[in-house]
């Protein structure tokens, strides 16, 4: 059995899994907003689904360094090259959790922007900072993932 090949479906789904629940948590950070903004009679913001939907990202990560993995795990499996699987594995597990941990955080920073915005309507500019700064781990692991491969 490749482990290779396992590990990049595991980075794929952990990503996904911890961008499910990011999503969740600042969707329900921007339904609280608009809902707000309708009791008193405020216009609802559209910006809040910024917040709402920045945490899908890391499935796009997730898939990409899934891609690159499953070359790099076909090449071992071609070479009769075994132990190279179980690095991959261990690869998939460590980058799908810290992609994970970056959704879900940036969901959390995402919901707490959507508060601010939708009760103020002023600071879209440093809450989206907040955001992108969750997201930089994301992009710091599929990037690492890919390079340590080589």
């Amino acid at each position: 059995m490749n482990w290779g090949m396992i590990g990049a479906g595991v980075v794929m789904g952990i990503a996904a899994m911890g961008s499910a629940i990011g999503i969740g948590i600042a969707g329900q950070g921007a339904i609280g907003a608009w809902k707000r903004c309708y009791l008193n009679n405020k216009p609802a913001p559209f910006l809040l689904v910024v917040f709402a939907g920045a945490p899908l990202t890391q499935t796009i990560y997730g898939f990409l360094l899934m891609n690159n993995m499953l070359a790099k795990a076909k090449a071992l499996a071609e070479e009769a090259y075994k132990t190279g699987g179980l690095f991959l594995l261990g690869l998939g597990i460590a980058c799908g959790l810290s992609m994970c941990m970056s959704a879900i955080a940036q969901g959390k920073a995402g919901a707490a922007g959507s508060d601010a915005l939708g009760e103020t309507g002023k600071g879209f500019t440093n809450y989206i900072m907040v955001v992108g700064l969750c997201e930089t781990i994301a992009l710091f692991s599929m990037v690492f993932g890919m390079m340590v491969q080589l």
